[in-house]
């Protein structure tokens, strides 16, 4: 079984400080720096034998917490804060904005409950800590006025949200002029049933192919570089990107305008897409929410792109990069193969020049 996919909730037994010990699930080096016992993993899907037994071990994780979540959101909205289909029908500011401010509001309140837990109260100080320096105690000229957390929110605003809604009104829009194959659910409940059972890797897929996309060499120095000033990321990089990045991340939506789906499934893949990169860049391995109780983050395969930038470009829910042999587990094995790699391609760079 791959435990990094094995369940998403983990007890600690009891200490006299009524605090977790990082140290029983990981080890720490002389600068801080927090590495998990166990080896990134992938899940086990696409196996070859399959394996029932870790399939069923890993399900509950593909579910909760951050998936249900995400659907609960998506519901939400559906109920309470979608207009009606015929306001949706003609593109007006009333409606328009009133999606842009909902949005906003939740994203700062999705965002800011990890920022103000981790990075500014500091709760579980530097316990399971990737990186064991905080962003705001390292100014860099790299970011707007030298501070990474201001620079990623603002990103966060004022672009990221905006792209957010743009697509979100541009689907919906469609949805309601029938330029989207709409599926009801009292007729196509199996189907749609299915569609959201795959949201998650409708998005992994998008995720991979964009994120190889925007790492060539152009995209990455134009593009993609501004995501990756953060090498030490916090909640507020997740959505801290170029416009550009913006615009082909929550493209994941328009897949729905093909798809025979239904606005709530369209709602959700946006979602899952938002409110899901915020697990990715915790920079924790575990998130603490009570004294002897944490919830994993998954973050470790996304945090060792921020730390390697030429591997995991995925999340490991499809084990692309391990096909493609992009797979990076955080053990020295796995650095092994990327220095390998690393070599490989400077050889083949290399070879014009000396055969000139």
């Amino acid at each position: 079984m791959d435990p990094a996919f094995a369940g998403f909730l983990i007890r600690a037994d009891t200490t006299r400080e009524r605090i977790m010990d990082d140290l029983k699930f990981g080890t720490r080096d002389k600068r801080g720096n927090y590495t998990p016992n166990t080896p990134a993993g992938t899940a086990p899907l696409f196996v070859w034998p399959p394996r029932p037994r870790a399939f069923l071990a890993w399900l509950p994780g593909y579910f909760f917490p951050y998936n249900v979540l995400f659907f609960l959101s998506a519901l939400a909205w559906w109920a309470w804060v979608i207009p009606p289909v015929e306001v949706m029908q003609s593109l007006a500011w009333g409606w328009v904005l009133r999606l842009l401010a909902v949005n906003a509001v939740a994203v700062f309140l999705w965002y800011f409950a990890f920022e103000l837990h981790l990075y500014i109260r500091r709760a579980q100080g530097n316990r399971f800590k990737y990186n064991g320096k905080f962003p705001a105690d390292h100014p860099s000229d790299v970011f707007w006025f030298r501070r990474q957390n201001l620079d990623n929110m603002l990103r966060s605003f004022l672009s990221g949200v905006p792209i957010w809604t743009g697509v979100q009104v541009l689907v919906l829009w469609a949805f309601a002029n029938g330029y989207a194959p709409w599926l009801s659910w009292s007729d196509n409940s199996l189907w749609l049933a299915v569609l959201c059972l795959i949201v998650p890797v409708i998005h992994e897929i998008h995720f991979f192919c964009i994120h190889r996309l925007i790492h060539t060499p152009f995209l990455y120095k134009w593009v993609h570089s501004v995501h990756h000033n953060s090498n030490n990321p916090s909640p507020w990089s997740s959505l801290s990107m170029h416009p550009v990045e913006h615009l082909l991340y929550f493209s994941t939506m328009f897949y729905h305008l093909v798809l025979p789906s239904h606005p709530m499934i369209a709602l959700y893949q946006l979602h899952v897409a938002g409110f899901g990169a915020v697990p990715g860049h915790v920079g924790f391995d575990k998130v603490e929410i009570t004294e002897d109780m944490a919830i994993d983050s998954h973050a470790y395969i996304h945090y060792l792109h921020h730390k390697y930038f030429e591997v995991n470009y995925g999340d490991g829910l499809i084990p692309i990069d391990r096909w493609l042999g992009t797979f990076h587990d955080g053990s020295k094995d796995g650095d092994a193969r990327m220095k390998a790699r690393f070599e490989a391609k400077k050889a083949r760079l290399n070879a014009p020049k000396a055969s000139s």
